[in-house]
């Protein structure tokens, strides 16, 4: 069985990945590299990855049948809708196409081939300028005083939940997944996750009905999703 199939995709199973640590893996396209978390096959189906573009590079015209949705870490990432700088959220709903490049060089987060087919909105968001919200905030009732815990809502539908989420120095968080598994990517700072250190860009993903602690000394910001996708 080939190394480029069937990666990480038992999704009973705690994932833990510091990608900081894995080795970049050629795509068919010369400057593009990646990082693979989640692959269903070599060059189709489900999968999640952490791509980097060399200053310069680009990738040829292709159609997402399945959707694609990333989160630019780094850099500038450019197709033929606009140029998306660090902290923009891009969903490109399933049948859109593009062309994409980078002429400065960046690398992103994306996930392809998880959306519902029907239904979809196009979304671009510059993260960089959306407004934080407590977590204790409820329509904006809660006059009372408020936790560590702030969130960007990303997107939202019956399927999942796609949030930026940022804990305070000296926070400890609990996550409890339910009936639905959670994803994490660490954006910012570094945590204590179930007693293991985690740094910038570790990947993790939680089971249905599971139960976790983070606990940051520093502070930290994470991209999450919640779901059953």
């Amino acid at each position: 069985m080939s190394n480029d199939r069937n990666i990480n995709l038992d999704f009973s199973k705690s994932i833990i990945i510091e990608t900081d640590k894995m080795d970049w893996s050629p795509s068919p396209l010369p400057g593009v590299d990646r990082r693979r978390l989640e692959r269903e096959e070599a060059e189709a189906g489900r999968a999640t990855s952490i791509v980097r573009y060399a200053p310069g590079s680009s990738f040829s015209s292709h159609t997402h049948g399945g959707g694609e949705e990333y989160f630019v870490l780094d850099g500038t990432f450019s197709d033929q809708s606009g140029d998306y700088g660090k902290g923009y959220y891009v969903r490109n709903p399933p049948g859109s196409s593009h062309a994409p490049h980078s002429e400065e060089g960046c690398t992103i987060f994306v996930k392809l081939c998880q959306m519902d087919e029907k239904g979809e909105p196009q979304v671009n968001l510059d993260t960089s300028t959306a407004l934080w919200h407590n977590s204790d905030d409820k329509n904006g009732r809660n006059t009372g005083p408020k936790n560590n815990h702030n969130q960007i809502q990303l997107f939202k539908n019956e399927r999942e939940h796609v949030q930026l989420e940022k804990l305070e120095p000296q926070t400890e968080h609990t996550l409890k997944t339910n009936e639905h598994r959670i994803e994490i990517l660490i954006l910012e700072g570094s945590v204590e996750f179930d007693g293991k250190k985690l740094e910038k860009y570790s990947w993790i993903r939680l089971p249905k009905e599971s139960k976790a602690v983070m606990k940051t000394k520093n502070g930290c910001q994470f991209w999450s999703k919640r779901g059953s996708i």
